[in-house]
């Protein structure tokens, strides 16, 4: 499925001047070339992890402990780590959500394997571990993904990358992540002593893989709800977190892709999302295809599927 009228502002954003290729549903490819106005540079030049001087790998979202934490433990903590490419010059960095029903995290194959695909095509990219249910529910995920943006937004310099040039990719639960990021953000706060706070939490565009969307039957991934908003939410919870319902103009521009025949989350996720986006005038693009089981990453063993992630950056 292709809008192509829709598509020049989402690849703009997304692959700045590099060679963007979406594959179609049928696996075939189309390649256009567009040009962003260059981005600036960082004084230090372009960096490795190794060479970032005050670029740890690996950091805590919140260094004095994350708000509404209820312990110190490990997955009490969300961090941010850092991968960033020997060349950018796109000067493009990618905040990663693995997904896992928001009750785990796919951290590899959803996350890390992510980043590093995105290194070899010179893009910055940061996985986040975001805090889970049962143990936390919203909008603790929420403010740790605002705080993700907001933290690559504020070193944007030191990681080599454009303050206007940070998007999100989400998969599954991460992709419902994402795209509540996406519909529900704000400017940040300019009376915070805190330089992180004080950074917009909008994404400049959007990635998502086989996303969860809804939380209303009968298309939602059940299990994701339940540790999104309990056992029980209200219908005002459930209307709170349809990311189809909030979509507006200011809706970053958004590449989806999907498979018809998922059998964990539906795939009218994405056609509610996408059908929202087209409607309020967002720049989106869309991609189904006709098999593929979910949670497939960036699909290394699926034949059909293998095929889209080196087309969209040839």
């Amino acid at each position: 499925m292709r809008v192509d009228r829709l598509r020049r502002g989402t690849r703009a954003v997304i692959a700045g001047a590099a060679m963007w290729t979406m594959c179609t549903a049928a696996g075939y490819a189309q390649t256009m070339q567009v040009q962003v106005p260059p981005a600036p540079q960082s004084p230090a030049g372009l960096f490795t992890v190794a060479a970032c001087q005050g670029c740890p790998p690996l950091v805590p979202l919140w260094p004095n402990g994350a708000p509404g934490a209820v312990g110190t433990a490990d997955d009490d903590t969300p961090t941010l780590e850092t991968f960033l490419p020997a060349s950018n010059p796109t000067k493009t960095g990618v905040v990663i959500a693995p997904g896992g029903g928001y009750a785990h995290l796919a951290y590899s194959l959803e996350g890390t394997d992510v980043a590093k695909w995105l290194n070899a095509h010179g893009v910055a990219a940061f996985v986040l571990k975001y805090r889970l249910g049962m143990k936390y529910h919203h909008p603790i995920e929420l403010g740790d993904a605002q705080r993700a943006i907001r933290t690559v937004r504020a070193n944007a310099a030191q990681y080599g990358v454009a303050a206007d040039h940070i998007g999100m990719m989400g998969f599954s639960a991460g992709g419902h992540l994402t795209a509540t990021a996406g519909t529900q953000f704000d400017a940040g706060n300019a009376s915070s002593t805190d330089v992180i706070e004080q950074q917009s939490s909008r994404p400049d565009f959007l990635v998502l893989a086989y996303p969860v969307i809804t939380m209303e039957d009968p298309y939602v991934h059940k299990g994701s709800r339940t540790n999104l908003l309990g056992n029980a939410p209200t219908q005002a919870q459930i209307d709170a977190m349809s990311a189809e319902l909030h979509v507006t103009a200011q809706t970053p521009p958004t590449f989806l892709w999907t498979t018809t025949d998922d059998r964990t989350v539906p795939v009218l996720n994405s056609v509610m999302f996408y059908t929202a986006l087209v409607k309020a005038g967002v720049p989106a693009e869309m991609h189904i295809f006709k098999h593929g089981a979910h949670g497939a990453g960036l699909a290394p063993s699926n034949p059909q599927l293998a095929v889209c992630p080196d087309l969209m950056m040839k």
